[in-house]
């Protein structure tokens, strides 16, 4: 342990011991809460409502509805809170991060929390990665709040919008990250308040905040409109990059990134018959060689995307599930479907995307749970202010996290592992086997039936099965392959309920656990080992990795190669090594501290946008609100003038000039008669202009009406800022891509980004004045 990681413990101890005083006033009130019928007990819900308008906070009154909900949750379900998972509940209030162990009951954790904050009336939102556990969780704990007289709603995909608004009308909604991004962003794509689904984003508690946080948080939501139809070029760049042979292209595996040697170059400007390939007019012809040559080269079937009837669909590298609704932006998702021969779709249009950083942190209040969040501290509290306290297991850990077996190949790793889970299978325990991607869990497989031995395969082709399968992972005999950690959410009992086979498989040891490679990140190494040993249960876990693996391969460093020599004596011998483990852990540290770079760049992007999303998004709101527009018009109106004064009169006195610019602006001509402008100064020429634009438009007021005034008003300022809002983003997205040229020139490409952005900004609020002017003056 680093002198660091002991600093932070002990700093978690004495939180722990703070927190343990609030739990023990919590027990102090149970006797009497007990004595409480169950009338009474539901009444205390409008008694906390009352204190709370009278002035009180959460705070004040948590000691007490914590215990009304335990005695709530023990006379409901059955189910009656551990101190620590009233610790844990506690600390979800504070808007902080309670790490718990797997089957620490993270579920019941959640209830006091959700709802002390529901208490306050602004809604409550539990938010889980996929739809069957946030359906899974509402269904079990909706007796709990239904009897303390909460109403209790779940979002699902697909959902009508009336039914979706109902549900967040409810004091509780459980619902997905994505469903709840992608909510706020089509909130803000409506043209009237009546179809708007969400309310303030109040409160949320994210479970597996790790993966919807850190994992998820470099892929942006964005909602697609078509745009141009594909155009051939997809499939003629497909046929060319097939052509290629190593010495065509560079790779450079660490980063992830492919590019055309002088050879490659030299080909392809044969093949597509042009003189030079980076020239400015063969840009796109450059751009589809580049996404084809990713296709092909960069993304792998049945590990980043998985093929389903003619569907591309994308694979979360860190979960192995299924990414529904995302595509691959800049051309990718469509070179993808040029390699499988699946039908290309129209390449898309941004509409509307927001990061998930910059979504969750719209949260008056943010908290979350998970097993695994320690090693992630850093970014939790950089990025989202968000602290990290572990919290207690309710029993001692009795798993044995057995020393990585090392092997010189991956052959020789696998037939390592298929021979333990014959080993192991044969005395009935059962084995939890974790890999990497779909393509090494389908592999293995393929190893497992030629021996005979029956399994189950849990990855993103069958992620609709993924809790059953996950719930039986713990019986007599069973042998089990995730994909990363498919079924996360889902407890892995012994037994699966049955108390006598339960008996026998602790008798057994337990769930063995297998991990057949280290993982990038330790966190989800942890992950997988968590799944054995809940509530003090016995369990085993231990790693078979080999020198060929990717981690060791890319990022192992010097004393990867003497191992390499030590254990040059046979293929098949296995090697305990604490210089490797070490050397392992020191790679995962680097390849962590390189992701959050990455993510940290994103989000650096993002936030300039962000702040333009928020002016777009408040001037939407103003006009859905009915807000008295006029106004703001009057104001657009005077800027024009003024703008068009010191371009046309500040310096050079053109008359002409500024006349035909403010009549081809918005001013029909007949009534821009100014006498005397040559003895006027700028600024008596800008007053008098915006005297004669003002009678025009109180004219249309009386020739149309000042409610139809108004309403065209409302209508015409929706719909200019959307088309260019939609314009600005994809304008922005494109800049992004090519900033990274700044980098050559020595200078920072995010402050670039920034200064060029702003600018951008300045042209799109421009724009929709003139756009918006221009409409309303309009006589019609």
């Amino acid at each position: 342990m680093s002198v660091l990681d002991r600093i932070m413990s002990k700093a978690d101890e004495n939180e722990i011991k703070i927190l343990n005083k609030i739990v023990d006033a919590i027990d102090a009130l149970e006797e009497d809460i007990q004595k409480l019928s169950d009338e009474e007990l539901k009444n205390m819900t409008n008694t906390f409502k009352e204190r709370l308008n009278n002035g009180e906070t959460l705070d004040d009154i948590l000691v007490e509805a914590f215990a009304v909900c335990r005695e709530a949750s023990r006379r409901v379900l059955g189910m009656r809170q551990y101190r620590v998972q009233l610790i844990g509940g506690i600390v979800l209030h504070q808007g902080k991060i309670a790490e718990m162990r797997t089957g620490e009951g993270k579920t019941l954790v959640a209830v006091a929390p959700v709802y002390l904050n529901a208490l306050a009336g602004k809604g409550v939102h539990v938010i889980t990665v996929n739809d069957y556990l946030a359906n899974r969780d509402k269904e079990i704990m909706r007796p709990v709040y239904e009897f303390l007289g909460m109403s209790v709603g779940v979002i699902l995909a697909n959902q009508d919008p009336a039914d979706r608004k109902a549900q967040y009308n409810c004091d509780i909604t459980y619902g997905t990250n994505n469903e709840y991004g992608f909510d706020y962003l089509r909130d803000n794509m409506v043209t009237s308040n009546l179809e708007k689904v969400q309310r303030e984003l109040n409160f949320a508690i994210v479970d597996e905040v790790d993966s919807i946080l850190i994992d998820e948080a470099r892929t942006p939501l964005i909602i697609s409109g078509n745009g141009d139809e594909s155009t051939k070029l997809y499939d003629i760049a497909d046929v060319f990059v097939k052509t290629l042979v190593e010495e065509d292209y560079e790779i450079e595996e660490k980063d992830n990134v492919i590019a055309l040697t002088e050879q490659g170059m030299t080909k392809s400007e044969s093949f597509f018959g042009i003189d030079n390939l980076t020239d400015i007019k063969n840009i796109e012809i450059y751009h589809h060689i580049n996404q084809a040559l990713r296709a092909h080269k960069l993304m792998d079937k049945d590990v980043d995307y998985v093929v389903k009837g003619d569907e591309i669909m994308i694979v979360d590298e860190f979960t192995g599930r299924i990414m529904d609704g995302r595509r691959y932006s800049d051309g990718l998702h469509q070179a993808i479907e040029a390699k499988e021969k699946v039908d290309i779709k129209r390449e898309s249009k941004t509409l509307a995307t927001v990061t998930f950083q910059n979504f969750f942190r719209m949260y008056n209040k943010l908290s979350g749970m998970t097993g695994t969040a320690k090693t992630e501290e850093g970014e939790f509290q950089s990025t989202y202010s968000m602290n990290v306290v572990t919290i207690p297991t309710n029993k001692p850990i009795l798993r044995a996290d057995l020393n990585d077996l090392v092997f010189k190949t991956e052959e020789a790793k696998y037939n390592a592992v298929v021979e333990e889970i014959q080993k192991i299978h044969k005395t009935g325990q059962p084995v939890l086997v974790g890999t990497v991607s779909i393509d090494k869990s389908e592999y293995l497989s393929g190893l497992l039936k030629k021996k005979g031995i029956k399994h189950e395969v849990l990855n993103a082709k069958n992620h609709e099965k993924e809790a059953d399968i996950v719930k039986n992972a713990g019986k007599l005999g069973s042998v089990t392959i995730a994909t990363n950690m498919a079924g996360r959410g889902t407890d892995i009992s012994l037994g699966a309920g049955d108390k006598e086979e339960e008996a026998k498989v602790k008798d057994l040891g337990g769930l063995y656990v297998i991990g057949t490679e280290r993982h990038e990140t330790r966190r989800i190494d942890n992950q997988l080992r968590g799944r054995s040993g809940r509530q003090g249960d016995p369990g085993t876990s231990r790693f078979f990795v080999s020198l060929e693996d990717e981690v060791i391969k890319l990022y192992g460093g010097k004393s990867i190669e003497k191992l390499m020599k030590k254990m040059s004596s046979g293929d098949g011998e296995a090697l305990e090594s604490k210089a490797l483990a070490k050397a392992i852990e020191r790679a995962q540290r680097g390849i962590e501290g390189k992701n959050f770079e990455i993510r940290k760049n994103v989000i650096k992007y993002d936030d300039v946008i962000n702040e333009q999303r928020k002016v777009i998004y408040a001037e939407r709101n103003k006009v859905l609100d009915n807000a008295d527009l006029e106004e703001e018009i009057q104001k657009m109106v005077k800027d024009i003038i003024t703008e068009t004064a010191e371009k046309y009169l500040r310096k050079n006195k053109d008359y002409y000039g500024f006349l035909n610019s403010i009549h081809h602006s918005f001013m029909p001509k007949e009534s821009l008669m100014i006498p005397d402008m040559d003895k006027m100064t700028v600024e008596e020429t800008v007053d008098y202009t915006y005297d004669l634009s003002k009678r025009v438009y109180d004219f249309k007021k009386i020739m149309l009406g000042p409610d139809k005034v108004k309403e065209l008003e409302r209508k015409v300022l929706l719909e200019v800022v959307d088309a260019y809002w939609i314009d600005h983003i994809d304008a922005m997205d494109q800049l992004r891509q090519c900033i990274g040229l700044a980098a050559i020139g020595q200078k920072d490409p995010v402050k670039e980004y920034t200064v060029q952005g702003y600018d951008m900004f300045e042209d799109l609020n421009r724009i929709i004045r003139l756009e918006t002017v221009k409409y309303l003056y309009k006589f019609n």
